[in-house]
């Protein structure tokens, strides 16, 4: 029997309504544990007379309603236009364009998706994926097939071929300061780090630091990705580069590609999970998964629950790096989610010692 969840009492929708409710409940019902979400949001189905935060109206022709679209959007509203087969969302000075399926429980869908916790252009990128009747073919109806996902519209063009390959499960992935932490991290053995370099340096140097990573890595028939300065790691001809979703704007993917060089690409959600695949990356990295203090972050922390849906959906499509807070003391949860790669940064930098502390890591990807 169908688990019926207590949402009546909240104010879901506007003006209320029952029929969405009752279907929000049976599709909630079946996505599984979630956190409570305690986000202000309401989806208005018309204009409220003065919205607030955390509505979502939705409209089917944003250009028929311009003059209040804007005021919605000053007030801190967001504003879906649905469409036949499409669906864009406005908000916070960003617009998410999505090509898809709309089923006729879209908004149902998006409401039980919104109440997982998930942020409106991340569960209107699941709506997109649920279809009519999803609640009822199984006890868990989250969406998990890659196919049903809707495609993101007004994205850069990609290369017009795909990055090079990686290893499908990259094991322990220490992510490092600088080219004496990576040459000692790869002595002990491992065979895949980043650089990452934060701090404003002279260009010579920082194309000193990279060379030097390079060829530490050539000498250990090790994978050295470099974080963001992705000219100079071509010039060096580093094994890939690693960057986020930012930088696809400006960096020259194509130049990339070309060279042969492999890439991986930051991710913080389902919208740019399909963001980076547009990219045919060589891996996705999934974070954060735990707070960290290495970075700050734009979006709260996974945990475990979505990195293991992320996983469930992309298994097979893309080689996954967890990343994000992981130490010794987690990392048997993360991997026990089927993530074949865990990005480490303090539980190598910070150990009393380094080399115990790698060999401990990499104990827990043999287990």
């Amino acid at each position: 029997m169908t688990q019926r969840l207590a949402l009546k009492d909240r104010d879901l929708f506007w003006p209320p309504a029952d029929e969405l409710t009752e279907a929000t409940e049976r599709i909630r019902a079946r996505l599984g544990d979630w956190p409570p979400t305690h986000a202000p949001w309401r989806i208005c189905l018309t204009a409220p007379d003065a919205p607030n935060g955390g509505d979502l109206i939705v409209i089917a022709d944003a250009q028929q309603h311009r003059e209040q679209v804007a005021r919605w959007l000053v007030q801190g509203a967001g504003v879906i236009e649905a469409a036949q087969n499409t669906a864009t969302l406005h908000l916070g000075g960003e617009t998410y364009r999505l090509e898809g399926h709309l089923a006729d429980d879209w908004i149902a869908a998006l409401a039980a998706f919104l109440d997982c916790g998930f942020d409106p252009h991340d569960a209107l990128v699941l709506a997109l994926a649920w279809r009519d009747g999803d609640e009822t073919r199984a006890d868990d109806a989250f969406p998990a097939d890659l196919a049903r996902f809707p495609r993101l519209a007004g994205l850069p063009a990609a290369p017009a071929q795909a990055f090079a390959r990686c290893p499908d499960r990259l094991g322990l992935y220490p992510v490092l300061p600088t080219a004496e932490w990576v040459e000692r991290v790869l002595s002990f053995g491992v065979k895949t780090v980043q650089l990452r370099r934060k701090s404003a340096e002279p260009a010579a140097e920082l194309k000193r630091e990279i060379a030097r990573c390079v060829a530490v890595g050539r000498a250990h028939d090790a994978q050295v990705f470099i974080n963001d300065h992705w000219q100079a790691a071509l010039d060096a001809g580093a094994y890939g580069v690693h960057l986020g979703q930012e930088d696809v704007h400006t960096a020259d993917l194509s130049a990339l590609a070309a060279a042969g060089m492999r890439l991986g690409l930051s991710t913080h959600g389902y919208y740019e999970i399909l963001r980076a695949l547009h990219f045919r990356p060589s891996y996705i990295a999934l974070g954060a998964v735990f707070p960290t203090t290495t970075k700050v972050m734009p979006t709260a922390p996974q945990g475990l629950r979505r990195l293991a849906r992320y996983v469930r959906l992309l298994d097979g499509v893309v080689p996954l790096v967890a990343i994000g807070g992981i130490d010794l003391q987690v990392l048997p949860d993360v991997l026990a989610t089927g993530v074949g790669c865990a990005a480490v940064v303090r539980a190598v930098t910070q150990a009393a010692d380094p080399a115990a502390a790698v060999s401990a890591l990499q104990l827990g990807f043999t287990r």
